[in-house]
């Protein structure tokens, strides 16, 4: 093995979040990179989430640096209306469309001993029921990895990181951070902890990746529109996989293959997961259709990432690796 190329593939970078390399509510390819690695590269990379929340924030949840974000962001980087803020994006050579981006998460942490909860106006499950907003700081105990709540309750929350947007730029100059879609995104699927893979198909040259929105906590579904929103630390890898193209993003984890689906309705969103799945298993398992349309029905579990997103619901499907006769990834 040439020694050289091995040191080169196992470079690591520090991307901290700063008023220099995060924006805000959307993606864009028209933003410069906030860092260039190469393909195989690892980042260990800083999140803040509640830029429109900072001023009503208890001191834990604030840093020096979060403060000049949410007080000096320039304006070319509020990229669209969504309420994320993302640290990127990362240019990662030798992505150019038609590529798959495969980004490993190694390890994922919140950052500040503290997240929120936010209930919106006209949003969420039950809109018509709980009209008005509501803003709630949920300490998180970080030696015990729980959160309480209500507070005092009793009611221990296990703390399961994860980000809720991993995503890439397309061509589209402003998209909004809200909804997910066939770029990733705001896809809200808490089963992407560390230890998952998940899989991006690549629009544009360097894929120009972005990430953040971390949860320290979610329910399937997360019914109220937000999970327990936290500023996150995270270890990724990334790599440009050119065996693989997709037309849809899909994730494993140590136990389970994951298959996404996005639509206007629940319903749409299951088919297009129930597609994505039988796809996958005819591409990459080689059964027919029909049987992987007979899998989906016997050891296929779907189920309701997100109801939130507006315009886009969110299901996932999971089938065990333990069931099939090798590793496809």
């Amino acid at each position: 093995m040439d020694t050289k190329f091995a040191y080169y593939q196992m470079v690591r970078h520090i991307l901290k979040a700063t008023k220099e390399t995060v924006h805000l509510g959307g993606f864009s390819h028209l933003l410069p990179p906030a860092l260039r690695v190469d393909s195989g590269d690892t980042v260990d990379v800083e999140t803040y989430s509640g830029f429109y929340v900072y001023d009503k924030a208890p001191p834990a949840f604030l840093t020096p640096e979060f403060v000049d974000i949410c007080q000096n962001l320039a304006p070319e980087r509020k990229v669209a209306g969504g309420p994320h803020l993302l640290t990127g994006p990362i240019y990662v050579k030798g992505a150019e469309p038609g590529d798959v981006l495969e980004v490993e998460l190694h390890s994922i942490s919140p950052r500040l001993p503290v997240g929120f909860n936010a209930i919106r106006s006209g949003w969420g499950a039950l809109p018509q029921k709980f009209t008005q907003p509501a803003l709630r700081f949920i300490d998180l105990d970080l030696d015990n990895n729980v959160a309480e709540f209500p507070k005092g309750s009793g009611i221990k929350i296990p703390i399961t990181p994860f980000f809720g947007i991993l995503g890439v730029a397309t061509h589209d100059e402003h998209r909004s951070s809200i909804p997910p879609g066939y770029y990733g995104g705001n896809i809200d699927n808490r089963e992407l902890q560390a230890g998952a893979r998940i899989f991006l198909p690549v629009f544009v040259s360097g894929a120009l990746f972005s990430i953040g929105d971390g949860h320290s906590a979610q329910g399937d579904g997360e019914v109220n529109v937000t999970a327990i929103e936290t500023s996150m630390n995270g270890t990724i890898k990334l790599k440009v996989r050119k065996d693989l193209h997709l037309k849809a993003p899909i994730a494993d984890t140590p136990t389970d293959i994951i298959t996404m689906g996005f639509g206007n309705t629940l319903d749409e969103a299951l088919q297009n997961a129930v597609s994505s799945m039988i796809d996958f298993l005819e591409r990459f398992v080689g059964i027919s259709a029909e049987d992987a349309y007979v899998l989906c029905s016997l050891a296929v579990n779907f189920r309701i990432s997100q109801v939130v997103n507006s315009p886009q619901k969110g299901v996932h499907g999971m089938l065990l690796k333990s069931i099939l006769p090798k590793n496809v990834l």
